[in-house]
């Protein structure tokens, strides 16, 4: 019964990082530990389901760091999942982790690794595909706060724009109520118990009439905690296309938290917020961060146009970063490529590291490795980088840290380069150095290398 409801790969992520039962002797892992665990399984070729079998446990431990005791206690615990899972099959939920086909591919992109591994559902699947507006504001909303919040989600529901929202009281629920007794569809992204939510009257009738789908990051009988509502509300905006906050309390409460976390993101939604005479000051406070007033000039009609037309004209300028390891393989090209040839292996160069970058995630259903060509170019490409970083001796830890890569990925170049004569391995504690010496008096460096290195590139 249970491998009719999951696939293999999400019998072997709830295992890890699922709490169920009563058995809290291991703890399951953390975002961060299973983050690191899907780098080993691409690197090697696996799939999380492949940790069902015992044999694979030990270099699982070696190859991500994470005690194989632990991990064998965790994929263990196949009975107490066994009597969870007929509970919530009994319910009509159902479970997906980030390795599924029909994992939510929005959280993926605009997350990234912070993409929760499990996903718990009610309802319509084929609302997973996303989009519309997510509607988020406090519990306890006035009453002009509430008769706005029904005529936007009435007017979503005529324009075909699902809504999304977290499921609480207040503006949550009041929008996606009225969305869906105007005919119209929600998502709700919840916090807290999705089983209990999923049979309440309010809700029955519209999931079963394919209107509603509930999910949630979190265990079905989940209580409600200051931790778990944060967590949930970068995942309303990752669903949505937009954001609108109705009100939000200036540096207080989630609706002001999510707002602002999601106005520092960089490919951030746009965020459009409730103005007027009579709203709370975070409101205005969050037009300050870069939110977007909404316009009472906005028509009933064609109104995924119209927002798109006022995020566009709003879209901040983009930022100048500093550059990182991604950022300067444009300036290690071949100086004597033409400019049309230069910029076409530019830009071919920069997308296959994109890919590298993105890998775990965006590959994490198919775990396929980029070929060893072009892991050696970028090799070739990133090595002046890391030699002028290296000129201060650093661990591994702060040189990702400092340029923007993947751990497991930049360990393979330092190991590379220690072979190569370009940096020496320091013990007590471990740190990375660059040998300049063999650089000045061997020239082991290609010409190209020794020009990046001294021109602090």
């Amino acid at each position: 019964m249970m491998n009719d409801f999951l696939t293999e790969d999400t019998q072997a992520v709830i295992l890890l990082c699922g709490v169920f039962g009563k058995d809290r002797s291991e703890k399951p892992l953390s975002l961060t530990e299973y983050s690191s665990l899907v780098r080993w399984l691409i690197e090697v070729k696996m799939r999380p389901g492949d940790l069902l079998q015992k044999e694979n446990i030990t270099e699982a431990s070696k190859g991500s760091g994470i005690d194989k005791q632990r991990l064998e206690s965790l994929l263990g615990r196949g009975v107490q999942l066994g009597f969870a899972v007929e509970e919530w099959q009994r319910n009509g939920i159902w479970i997906i982790s980030r390795s599924d086909a029909d994992y939510p591919a929005r959280y993926k992109k605009h997350l990234k690794d912070k993409a929760p591994p499990l996903l718990f559902g009610v309802g319509n699947r084929a609302l997973l595909s996303g989009g519309g507006l997510g509607i988020v504001g406090s519990r306890n909303v006035d009453q002009v706060g509430e008769a706005f919040t029904r005529q936007i989600a009435e007017r979503c529901a005529r324009n075909q724009m699902p809504v999304v929202s977290g499921g609480a009281r207040g503006v949550d629920q009041i929008s996606m109520i009225a969305a869906l007794e105007a005919g119209g569809v929600t998502i709700g992204v919840l916090a807290e118990n999705l089983l209990k939510k999923s049979v309440e009257r309010k809700y029955r009738h519209a999931i079963a009439d394919g209107q509603l789908l509930l999910i949630s990051p979190y265990h079905p009988n989940a209580r409600f905690t200051v931790g778990t509502a944060m967590g949930r509300n970068k995942l309303i905006y990752a669903m949505a296309d937009y954001g609108l906050v109705v009100s939000a309390e200036h540096k207080k409460g989630g609706s002001w938290a999510g707002a602002q976390e999601e106005l520092k993101r960089e490919n951030r939604r746009p965020v459009f917020v409730r103005t007027g005479s009579r709203v709370p000051k975070g409101n205005s406070k969050l037009l300050e961060l870069g939110a977007i007033e909404w316009s009472e000039t906005i028509e009933k009609n064609k109104l995924k146009e119209q927002l798109d037309k006022i995020a566009a004209s709003n879209r901040p300028p983009e930022k100048v970063k500093q550059p990182t390891l991604f950022d300067v393989i444009k300036n290690t090209e071949e100086p004597t490529a033409t400019v049309n040839q230069n910029n076409r292996a530019t830009s071919e160069k920069v997308e296959k590291i994109n890919k590298l970058k993105d890998n775990l995630i965006q590959n994490e259903s198919s775990c396929i490795l980029p070929s060893s060509s072009i892991l050696t170019s970028i090799y070739e490409a990133v090595l002046p980088v890391i030699l002028k970083q290296l000129e201060t001796a650093m661990s591994s830890d702060e040189l990702a840290k400092l340029l923007d890569v993947n751990k497991t990925q930049l360990n393979v170049w330092l190991k590379k380069a220690v072979v190569d004569g370009f940096v020496k391995k320091l013990t007590r504690p471990v740190r990375y150095e660059a040998v300049k010496s063999m650089i000045a008096q061997q020239g082991a460096a290609p010409d190209r290398y020794s020009a990046a290195l001294h021109s602090g590139r």
